[in-house]
Formats: structure tokens, sequence, C-alpha cells
């Protein structure tokens, strides 16, 4: 069975003008001869993705997530390659993208389903799901130039996910929204993974992609440098991050050119060569204090996360920095030596450290652990790496959920007594 989307060596460039000439004069005198930047934003893109995947495409700003999720969408035509999708696409890639703004919301809906292919008839049908899922009720007959910032995503990702789509693009936009509307638009993404719907993600958030997606792809100067499980490819986008990688290298690269035309190809994807200093994890253990020898933890015990590191040379204002995952990647717990309260750390070639948890009141589950060093001075982050599958939890109880509580049942003031 063909994938539900195929991308073929597709690269993407534009041309950056710094002068521009508006009248009709300097276009003629200066016919062909204005100075530009090719500055090529994709470059040999080849991956494909399954039917009922929900794959994730992560780098640092300016490394083409977006352009390559435009190109997808059909928004945007690769300057070479091919891109091959199958089924109907909903796409949510910027805010009020196929929004006008002197139009109410009620208007809008209408437009941005028509932008989709979605014909009115279908929308009337609708109609009522996506403004109840949107929560605008109250302000659907107002121009949507009025709307918030996050009003106008709860309309986009409410339209996007009410008309039937087979595969659904998200870009970073529900980073904007508030707490409660990101929870349901997540519980939205999981159902359409229930249902076997295909999904291509675009974040900066470690988090969400570990859980969210099934596999990632890490994007670096318009590139693919990396690719593997949510996990793996948030440690290579950790790595690639250490090393500097990021926009303003990738300009740098482009004005080491001389004359009018540059051209930038090559330092697509050449990695940057990484800062002088780095401090680097070269070793993660966990140890189970209370219960030497065991291979698991019961809901209150102890726990040491060891870290073993080194560094190119002494190195002061370091914070060192510890994550919780359960299986699902969602976050359990995270918390830094800065966030402790904790005084900068100085290390030196070589040295452990060792987080210690008195006490673990999680419940029934297999947890992973993330350890990772970032500059005090500037937050850059020297080295980040994960340990999947690091220790299980069984609790004897039969309770259920992350954390194991212990509460007591009161009625009319008195305890109620346990079984006999």
């Amino acid at each position: 069975m063909p994938a539900a989307i195929e991308i073929d060596d597709v690269s993407k460039h534009f041309r950056l003008y710094h002068e521009k000439y508006t009248s009709l004069k300097e276009r003629v005198i200066h016919l062909n001869k204005i100075p530009y930047e090719e500055f090529w934003a994709l470059r040999n893109i080849s991956f494909d993705v399954n039917w009922g995947e929900t794959v994730g495409l992560v780098g640092h700003n300016g490394s083409g997530k977006s352009t390559l999720l435009k190109c997808i969408a059909a928004i945007l035509q690769p300057t070479s390659g091919e891109i091959r999708v199958r089924g109907r696409v909903a796409a949510m890639l910027e805010l009020g993208a196929g929004f006008h703004p002197e139009l109410s919301g009620r208007e809008n809906i209408y437009l941005n389903a028509a932008l989709l292919g979605v014909a009115k008839r279908d929308i009337d049908l609708r109609f009522d799901d996506i403004v109840e899922f949107s929560e605008l009720g109250p302000f659907i007959d107002n121009q949507v130039r009025y709307y918030s910032s996050g009003m106008y995503t709860r309309l986009g990702f409410a339209v996007a996910v009410n008309v039937d789509p087979d595969i659904l693009l998200v870009d970073e936009v529900l980073a904007v929204g508030d707490e409660n509307f990101q929870r349901k638009c997540f519980d939205k993404v999981e159902e359409f993974q229930r249902e076997g719907r295909t999904i291509v993600f675009v974040s900066h958030s470690p988090e969400i992609v570990r859980r969210v997606c099934d596999r990632a792809y890490v994007l670096d100067h318009g590139a693919i440098v990396g690719e593997g499980t949510a996990p793996e490819a948030i440690s290579i986008l950790r790595e690639y991050q250490a090393k500097g990688s990021g926009l303003a290298s990738m300009i740098a690269s482009m004005q080491q050119g001389e004359g009018d035309y540059v051209n930038v190809a090559e330092a697509v994807s050449t990695p940057v060569d990484g800062p002088e200093e780095r401090v680097t994890v070269s070793q993660i253990s966990v140890s189970f204090p209370s219960k030497p020898g065991a291979g698991h933890l019961s809901p209150g015990d102890a726990l040491t996360v060891k870290v073993g590191y080194s560094a190119t040379r002494y190195i002061p204002g370091v914070i060192v920095g510890v994550q919780l995952f359960d299986q699902k990647g969602d976050l359990v717990f995270g918390t830094d030596s800065d966030l402790m309260g904790l005084e900068p750390l100085e290390v030196d070639l070589e040295g452990e450290l060792e987080f210690a948890f008195p006490s673990v009141p999680l419940a029934d589950g297999i947890f992973s652990v993330a350890v990772g060093f970032t500059s005090a001075k500037d937050q850059h982050i020297y080295d980040w790496q994960n340990q999947d599958l690091a220790f299980k939890v069984i609790s004897a109880g039969k309770s259920s959920g992350y954390v194991k509580l212990d509460p007591m049942l009161i009625q009319n003031g008195e305890a109620v007594p346990a079984k006999s």
C-alpha cells in the first residue's frame, strides 16, 4: 500500500533581496542586476509518512520545518523533487492562515473550509460542532480582526479537525492557546491517532514531541540530520543544539560569500562546529538505595540517578537538569540545579553527580530518565542525553494513575474500617 505522504528528493530555495526598486525607471536600469542571495530552505529531503503514523519535524528556528510543512500542504511548490499526498489534508500552519480580518468568525469558517476543499453543505452540518469546539459562540459573529491570537488558534484548529481530514498538518500554533484548550486539542489529536489518521507535527517542545509522535525527523540548515523514535530524535536535536546550530550560524555562513550572489548550498548540509567549551554526559545510571539489587521500585522507595560527565576544560557557571518521563513520553517530573535554588556548578574534566530522591511516589509504570547540562550565563545547551526504560515501579495496591497516594475515607467524622 502506498504511503500517505511520499517526499522524494525535495529542495526549496528563495532569493533574498536586500535592495528594492519601486519605480519603473529603477527597475529598467537595474534589470537582471538586482543583487540577491540564494537561500536554500530545504535540501534533498526524502522520507515517507505511512498511514496512521504521527511524525514529528524538529529543529532550530530556520531549519526548514515550516517550509517543508507548507510544501506538503501545497502552499509552496518545491524547487526540485516531488511530493505525493494521498487523501484530504487539513493544515494548521500559522495564526490566521485562510482568515479574512474584515469577515466574521462565522463567515471565516465557511471561507477556511472552502480553502480546505469542503462543500458548504458539509459545513452546514458541522457548523455547530466547530463553534462548540472553538468555544467562541458569543464572538462568532464578530470580525476576526478583533480576535486575540488564542481566539484565532481556537477557530482555525476547530475548522481543521472538523472537516474530516485523512491527513492533519500541525505547526507550532497550539502553543498559543490556553492550557484548557491545549488539553482539548491534544485529546483530539489522540482521538485521530486511535482512528488511524495520519499526522505531521512541528514543535519546538521536546515534551510535546515525546507525547504525540511515533517517530521524528531532525532538520538542521534545511537538511535531515537524524531520525528515529521521538526520544532518539530529541537526543539528536540536543546534540546539534550543543554544537551551536541555529539560524544565526546559517546567516553567518551566507555572509561569508563574496559579491552580489551567494550560494550557500554546501553550508546547508554542513554541521556547524561547536564552541570550545563543552560538558558531556558520559553515563547515566539508576540505583535503588532502599532495595539494593532489586530490579524495580515500589511506590515511596528511594531512587538515585547517577550522572557521569566530562568537560573539555574547567568551566564555571554550569546548570545540571533531570527529567522523568512515563512510557508514553509524558513529562512526569523535571527540575534543575537552578530551580532547586543551588549555586551554579564548577566542572573540571571528569566527575560524577547524583540526584537523590528520598521517596518516589510513582505508581505502576516504566519510566525514562533524561539528564543534561546548560550554561547559567546564556542557557546554551552543552549536552542532553536520555536513558530509555531506566526503571520500573510495581505497586501492590489496586489504584491507578501516575502517583501512589494513600487517602483515608472518612464518613460522618469517622474513618471507614478496612475489610475484615
